[in-house]
This record gives C-alpha cells, sequence and structure tokens, in this order.
C-alpha cells in the first residue's frame, strides 16, 4: 500500500504529542514505507473509558488513518498487579472476574473511536500466562533493580521507608515484554507512562528486536482544570455518557482549559485553535462540547443537548424529558400534600431533612413560584416541581 510522504505523516504525527523518543528513528521507519505495529496498552481497572483516555486512542487514531497496525492492548495480567505510576501505596490488586467484566466493556466504548476493522484488540495474559518461572526469571534477568528504582514514585517511596512489594517492580518488566511480544515499532502512553514505555525499548533490544520509539501524550486535566482526570476524584467525562450530561460537563470548565480540550481532544490544525482565541468563549465552549457529543454519539444528540442546555440553563425552564410520576399517598394528608415528603418520596431531595433544608434555602419552586411552606392545598392538576437541578411533574388525581 502507499503511503502519505514521511514529512507529512510526522507533522501528523506529531500534534499533541508531549514527547516523541526519537523523532530521527521514527522517520527512518516510516521511510521503510510498510504499516507500523502502533501499540498502547489500558489495564481494565474500571468499567468506563472517559476523555482523558481518548487523548491516546486520538493519537492511536491517527497512526491508523495513515495505514499503520493499531494494538488495542488489553492489559488483563498487569491489571492483576496494579500499575504502580504515581501512587505512594501498593495498589490493592483486582480479581480475574473485575478485570474480565471491565474488559468486555473496554472493546466496546474504544471502537467509538478506532476503526474496528483496522485494529487489533490483544489480551496480555495471551503470552504472561504462558510463561514459566524459567522464562519469568530470565526476563527479569533483563532489567536491574538499580534502574527500576529510578523511577521517581520507586524512588519517593524508598527514601520515604514506604513498602514496595516485589510484583510492583515486575510492571513496567512485563509491559515491557508486550511490547517483544507483540514486536512493536512505537509505544504510546501518557507522560506518567514514559519509564514503562522505555524499559519496553530496553528490553526489545535485550531480545534482539530493534528497540521500539516511544510518544507520550499529554495528561488531561479533569473538570477541575487541576488534576488528572480521574473517575474517582469525580472530575471526569465518561464516553458512554448521556448526551446532556457530557454538553453539561463540558460549558462547566474555564476557558483557558476549553483550549487545552480542542488542542487534545479534536483534530483541528493548532494554527486552527489559535484562530479561535479571537472569539466570543462562550460560543467556542459550546462549539466544543457540540464537537464531542457528536464524537461519542450523533449530530443529532448533539443538537438535541445543545437545545436542552438552552432551555434548562440558560433560560431556567422545564426540562423537555422531564419525569410524570402520579403523587405519593405518603405524600397526602387530610389537610393538604406536605411538601418535604413529597420532595424526599420522590427522589427530589435525598431525605425529609434534605427536603426541609432546601425548602428554607429557596431552592424549592413549584409551578415556576419559590415555594417554602410544608403544606399545600391538594387539587385536581399537575405540579411542576424544582427542587435544586431536579425536576418532577407531579400528577394528582
Amino acid at each position: 500500500m502507499s503511503f502519505p510522504p514521511v514529512e507529512q505523516q510526522l507533522a501528523y504525527l506529531k500534534k499533541g504529542l508531549a514527547e516523541l523518543i526519537r523523532e530521527d528513528e521514527l522517520r527512518e521507519r516510516l521511510k521503510e514505507n510498510r504499516p507500523l505495529r502502533v501499540k498502547a496498552g489500558f489495564d481494565p481497572t474500571a468499567p468506563d473509558l472517559h476523555l482523558g483516555h481518548t487523548v491516546l486512542l486520538r493519537k492511536m487514531k491517527h497512526f491508523q488513518d495513515l495505514g499503520h497496525t493499531v494494538i488495542f492492548l488489553i492489559g488483563d495480567m498487569t491489571g492483576l498487579i496494579g500499575d504502580p505510576t504515581g501512587r505512594n501505596i501498593t495498589r490493592p490488586p483486582m480479581t480475574r472476574e473485575e478485570i474480565n467484566r471491565n474488559a468486555e466493556t473496554y472493546k466496546e466504548q474504544v471502537f467509538r473511536i478506532l476503526d474496528p476493522g483496522k485494529t487489533e484488540v490483544r489480551f496480555n495474559s495471551d503470552w504472561l500466562q504462558p510463561l514459566t518461572f524459567e522464562k519469568l526469571i530470565e526476563l527479569c534477568s533483563k532489567y536491574t533493580v538499580a534502574r527500576l528504582l529510578e523511577r521517581d514514585d520507586f524512588t519517593k517511596r524508598f527514601k520515604e521507608g514506604v513498602p514496595i512489594s516485589v510484583h510492583e517492580l515486575l510492571y513496567p518488566i512485563s509491559q515491557g515484554y508486550d511490547s517483544v511480544a507483540l514486536h512493536c515499532d512505537v509505544e504510546l502512553g501518557g507522560t506518567d507512562q514514559k519509564f514503562n514505555l522505555l524499559v519496553g525499548r530496553a528490553i526489545q533490544k535485550d531480545y534482539g528486536q530493534p528497540s521500539q520509539i516511544v510518544a507520550t501524550v499529554p495528561i488531561l486535566e479533569g473538570l477541575d482544570g487541576v488534576e488528572k482526570m480521574s473517575k474517582s476524584k469525580g472530575n471526569y467525562i465518561g464516553i458512554t455518557e448521556p448526551p446532556k450530561v457530557m454538553f453539561r460537563k463540558i460549558m462547566q470548565i474555564s476557558d483557558d482549559l476549553m483550549f487545552r480540550y480542542y488542542e487534545l481532544l479534536t483534530d483541528l490544525s493548532v494554527d486552527e485553535i489559535a484562530a479561535l482565541r479571537s472569539k466570543e468563549p462562550m460560543q467556542m465552549k459550546m462549539d466544543l462540547g457540540r464537537r464531542i457529543v457528536t464524537d461519542f454519539h450523533s449530530p443529532a444528540a448533539a443538537d438535541a443537548a445543545v437545545e436542552a442546555f438552552n432551555r434548562e440553563v440558560r433560560q431556567g425552564r422545564e426540562p423537555a424529558d422531564t419525569e410524570t410520576v402520579n403523587l405519593p399517598p405518603g405524600a397526602q394528608t387530610d389537610k393538604g400534600i406536605r411538601i418535604d415528603k413529597l420532595l424526599a418520596l420522590t427522589g427530589l431531595a435525598d431525605s425529609i431533612t434534605d427536603a426541609t433544608r432546601k425548602l428554607k434555602a429557596g431552592a424549592v419552586e413549584i409551578d415556576g413560584a419559590i415555594h417554602k411552606d410544608l403544606l399545600i392545598p391538594a387539587g385536581a392538576g399537575t405540579l411542576v416541581i424544582r427542587a435544586g437541578k431536579k425536576w418532577k411533574r407531579i400528577t394528582q388525581k
């Protein structure tokens, strides 16, 4: 097959990279005019992928666009160890059942970005599980403890007297052996994975293979603009979240972070992104939200998300999809309807105590008017109630 000119490929592949080790080696491999084998590994430690993961997936797609072979590696064996990167304590090991369950969801989600017809999905248990003890010892002989302790997190823990389990030292060695088993030309990863990727580069050489090129992508900040995007930190946007939720989360980010997202989560060029800085920030943020929702859902879903945001947030109107429920019997009294009980029984408040707090704070609206009383007269018709950001239509029979 024919490939674009080498310099054109390089320019496309370098966009958004944090570091490329080494560019001259990648140039020489591209000159071979063959599909390069490009790997990125994902340990299935959580059931869902978020936009932070897609920075790496998008770069995989760029290689794919140029005709190269992309390997989506699911680390079902390394997941049993638990990646110690950035951790100051030993990660609790996952069970095989958890890993298998999460791996299945990963396989479904990655093809929202990658072309399934051009993607190899592999599991590193295929070569790590059959390793005999003799072969494992041979693998471990390829790397020294001193070099492993050069890792910042290991160094810090060692100096502070924080335990480092032997199995954690096996993680970068196992990841490096993945590159040997797959004969990788390029391995991609986040900047926090640089050490692990370089281990693979060294181990390949010891096994008589050409050392892989290492390409790292930036770590995407979460909605707070400070911490790495993470589900455990609650600052994430999941790629399977409903369109309306995804769009609304995008609208929460700062203007500065918005351009960071444009750089890492879209295919716009650097010049195109720079030109956006002269435009109105709110519209640019809405355009970003529309792009991201379209990528993971559809243009129609993006249009609906924009319409819902304008209606519910900017205009403060009732959502078009507000749920209608019958008046719970427990909220009805001889004197009328107890609003605190109504809010608690319909999920508009977490409890009667929470409902009372919302009423006192003026956070409850009934038919468009703020309501603070505990009791309202019963009668036929429908009540439209908003408590904070939650809405319900209550039908009285």
